[in-house]
């Protein structure tokens, strides 16, 4: 199967960081994918994101269709799905099927569980630290988008349809988006011209190229050889004649002797040092090095070049703007990991990195609190 486009990905002129709703609301334990802090995650709330990350990898492929491996660990639905909308697989054996539906849904489901359980996370900090968006905020980035990206009404339905998200899936993101923006604000995420100027003088060969020589080479086994090989072409032998005939370096044999664009360092020493001391079109040698004697003659020089701090700038600033960036969103996962981490349980077939599975969800607990109330649980909607 081709690489599964990440749930995360979807709709993502809404929000940087794809968020979703877990629905909780109504839901018991025992019905359930995983329980954060009390909250359970429904069963339900899974299958309408494990429907949105299948119509999202379906997408890659046109016209194959939208298969929902949602129910382990026989994979029966799954497989029926399969028989039916795939008649050239009529034939394949229940057993490969439930594999092929079982590495689907381990993909997938992976995907939509850490979807589900950072939302409440990035809910739950926020909450804590008395962070809040309003409606009105919230329709007006929805109003912002629509204008961005879908000129029209029917538009923005079609990417509704397209993508097996609902309105108030839309709604329910952006307002977790903002929210986790909010947190991202706790950590430093702008760079400052100093910190540019720092890594410009620190990184300053990023920026610009050394000097370079096309150097020609004769190298033989001893100085006589050499000597011979400098007295041919200071009678006027050509530079392949000579080197076909006197020099042992297999690299240069074919090219006339010539080595191109030559820095400092990348040569035998010996070579180096007279090479870069020496004027253009002179012939020089014979010099010994480590691999015998060497006649040379430097036939073009590149000046070394280097951006200014000024032209290096743009560069610079993106490359440390994505640095601290990442920094920030680690620093907010890790903490939100570290607030909700331990409070967080999955059922086996559902577990991922940040939720360890067991038999059961336990009993639901009390909501988590940071400011002396209930930290709300995520809401929205589940189709």
């Amino acid at each position: 199967m081709k690489t599964k486009r990440s749930i995360l990905a979807l709709g993502a002129f809404f929000v940087a960081v794809a968020l979703a709703v877990s629905a909780c609301g109504g839901s018991s334990t025992g019905d359930s994918v995983a329980v954060v802090a009390g909250n359970p995650i429904s069963t339900q709330a899974f299958k309408h994101w494990m429907f949105v990350a299948a119509k999202g990898q379906a997408a890659q492929s046109p016209g194959q269709p939208v298969i929902v491996p949602s129910d382990p660990p026989q994979f029966k639905s799954c497989v029926a799905q399969v028989r039916q909308k795939i008649p050239s697989l009529a034939k394949t054996s229940d057993k490969q099927l439930a594999s092929d539906c079982k590495q689907l849904f381990t993909s997938l489901s992976s995907q939509v569980m850490d979807f589900l359980i950072k939302a409440y996370w990035y809910q739950a900090d926020a909450h804590r630290f008395h962070f809040a968006v309003t409606n009105a905020q919230i329709q007006k980035a929805l109003a912002a988008a629509k204008k961005s990206q879908f000129p029209t009404a029917a538009q923005f339905q079609t990417f509704l349809q397209s993508s097996g998200l609902t309105n108030e899936d839309v709604l329910f993101r952006l307002r977790v988006s903002q929210l986790y923006n909010k947190l991202l604000a706790k950590h430093p995420t702008t760079v400052s011209n100093a910190q540019i100027s720092s890594y410009y003088q620190s990184h300053l060969t990023q920026f610009g190229k050394p000097e370079s020589r096309d150097i020609r080479i004769v190298l033989t086994k001893t100085q006589a050889q050499a000597r011979a090989a400098k007295s041919a072409l200071q009678g006027g032998s050509s530079w392949t004649a000579v080197v076909k005939k006197f020099s042992t370096d297999a690299s240069t044999r074919k090219t006339g002797g010539l080595l191109k664009a030559v820095t400092k360092g990348q040569q035998d020493a010996a070579l180096n040092s007279a090479a870069f001391a020496a004027p253009r079109g002179k012939l020089g040698g014979p010099v010994k090095g480590q691999f015998g004697f060497y006649v040379y003659e430097v036939t073009k020089i590149t000046k070394a070049t280097q951006q200014t701090l000024a032209q290096a700038t743009p560069l610079i600033k993106q490359t440390l703007q994505m640095q601290v960036t990442t920094s920030a969103q680690t620093a907010v996962d890790t903490q939100a990991k570290k607030d909700w981490g331990k409070q967080t349980t999955c059922k086996a077939a559902y577990a991922m990195a940040d939720c360890n599975g067991f038999k059961a969800p336990p009993a639901a607990a009390a909501a988590p609190t940071g400011t002396g109330s209930a930290a709300p649980a995520p809401t929205g909607t589940t189709p």
